[in-house]
């Protein structure tokens, strides 16, 4: 009987982690424009790029996890 290869597709607990990773990076970016608006005085300047950024970089993230996990 041989060995079964596992599938090295994205299972439950991967796509969890990537929504995981995806609200996170969200997140951190509007709370860290929320605080440099904050200090700054600004309105909602620095929160606009701060979910910008973290749009971008959940992106970036979520495209480089799912392309090594279809390898």
């Amino acid at each position: 009987m041989p060995l079964e290869q596992p599938d090295p597709g994205l299972r439950g607990r991967d796509l969890v982690g990537l929504g995981g990773m995806l609200a996170g990076a969200v997140v951190v970016g509007l709370v860290v424009g929320l605080l440099l608006d904050h200090f700054a005085g600004t309105s909602p300047t620095f929160t606009l790029i701060g979910i910008a950024l973290g749009i971008a970089a959940a992106a970036a993230g979520f495209w480089a996890r799912v392309r090594s996990a279809l390898r």
